[in-house]
């Protein structure tokens, strides 16, 4: 562990190069990747929905207009000639004059014929605590639309790292089986050429055969996997998937394990807490049930008939409505009863979550812990075979060590090498876990 904490300090020195290139392209992925944007529209969407709550309080305007065209159907009756036509005859004889004509009764439609009435309404709301907490709810669900959106972007950190390292692991994997390859090709020629002489039997030759065509495989189930890598990579870029990737030339820097717990900070918990006072003006807009609505209205407008327009056309015609429920059924008492349910939920998933991240946080910080210690028991190993393969390789090639020998050497050294790599990429996930548990990666 000392030895390790020792590597450990040397490393950290060039971690700032060595995550540069890393570092560019998780910019990238912020900028350019879809779920983001699709996020982003979220977000677009909900301020849109912030900014309809806001204009509930202004007073809406709109023009009305009708015109009616009626025949027939009700009326209603007018006995002015019952009432008026005898007191007319009577004037008439006192007069002795026609000056007072008989008039005739008056059915008048109950339907305007020819009328029309055109008019500005306007209503505007004095006193409704509904949209004052609708308002409030639209904010608040705009701001959970941003903390997802920080979630997501923690989580795209973490797969374009792990994506990133993996291609990492994948392209060293074809380097290792490279020089895999030349080392067999080279037994395989060494062997041929002891054959010639006598010196070795058909079997070395055949087993050195089959280890090129072994390796070869082996070389392009390596390429395949770095190809997928790549394809992945870019995909979480939203790249072409065969886009070049650049990388750092520095390989074996090892991350910092020394993490102090932050899970606190976490932006779940912060959603939940949201929610949690989110879900306390939902209960409010339910509680405002009880409380009167006030609104005033105004008309302004012309009516007449046969589109006549003049002084006497023109009228205004304002009010205030007061509207105030009384009796429900208790139905709004069941509504509220369900939102302080819901509250209590919110206060359970709160203190389940809390413990939920404590626990990843600690699992993650053990894995990275295993990882490093994996990895140095690895590079120790790699340093062993590889002398160890040099000295067969001599003694080999001196005659006193059989192939048998050689090919367990180089076989040793190509998968320490290949574990080293593994183990090293691992460490660098486990960091990335370990970060993305304790949201330590800086989004700004």
């Amino acid at each position: 562990m000392k030895n390790l904490t020792t590597l450990l300090m040397i490393c950290l020195g060039y971690l700032g190069y060595a995550q540069s290139k890393l570092d560019n392209y998780i910019r990238i992925g912020l900028t350019t990747n879809e779920v983001i944007k699709q996020h982003n529209f979220d977000i677009n969407k909900s301020v849109y929905a912030l900014k309809e709550a806001r204009s509930l309080f202004y007073p809406t305007v709109s023009l009305n207009a009708n015109y009616t065209k009626a025949e027939g159907g009700r009326t209603i009756d007018i006995p002015i000639g019952d009432l008026l036509n005898p007191v007319y005859n009577t004037l008439n004889q006192i007069t002795n004059s026609n000056a007072f004509p008989a008039l005739q009764n008056q059915s008048v439609l109950i339907n305007p014929d020819n009328f029309y009435d055109a008019k500005i309404h306007t209503i505007m709301p004095l006193l409704n605590f509904e949209i004052i907490y609708n308002k409030r709810i639209k904010k608040q669900q705009n701001s959970l639309q941003k903390i997802e959106l920080e979630i997501y972007k923690r989580e795209l950190v973490k797969e374009i790292k792990i994506a990133y390292y993996k291609y990492l692991q994948s392209i060293e994997g074809v380097k290792i089986y490279q020089d895999a390859l030349k080392l067999v090709k080279e037994n395989q020629r060494v062997n041929q050429s002891l054959f010639k002489n006598d010196k070795i039997n058909r079997t070395a030759v055949l087993r050195s055969d089959n280890e090129v065509i072994r390796i070869e495989a082996n070389l392009e189930t390596a390429k395949q996997v770095s190809n997928n890598a790549k394809s992945y990579f870019n995909f979480l870029l939203n790249q072409k998937l065969d886009t070049e990737i650049e990388v750092d030339s520095e390989n074996e820097l090892l991350p910092n394990v020394m993490v102090n717990e932050n899970t606190q900070n976490r932006e779940e918990l912060t959603q939940l807490g949201l929610v949690k006072v989110l879900n306390g003006n939902v209960s409010k807009l339910t509680q405002s049930y009880w409380f009167p609505k006030l609104s005033g209205f105004a008309d302004l407008g012309f009516q007449d008939f046969d589109f006549e327009v003049n002084k006497q056309s023109r009228y205004y015609f304002a009010g205030l409505g007061l509207e105030w429920n009384i009796f429900s059924a208790n139905k709004n008492k069941y509504r509220l009863r369900q939102v302080e349910e819901d509250t209590k939920k919110i206060s359970s998933q709160i203190d389940n979550v809390k413990q939920q991240l404590l626990l990843q946080f600690q699992v993650s910080q053990n894995n990275l812990k295993s990882a490093l210690e994996q990895f140095n028991a690895d590079k120790n190993q790699k340093a062993s075979a590889k002398k160890y393969n040099e000295d067969i390789t001599k003694l080999y090639k001196e005659g006193q060590a059989i192939y048998i020998e050689l090919l367990d050497a180089q076989n040793q050294w190509v998968n320490a090498q290949l574990n080293t790599n593994i183990s090293l990429c691992n460490s660098w996930i486990a960091f990335a876990e370990l970060e993305r548990a304790n949201a330590t990666f800086n989004l700004k």
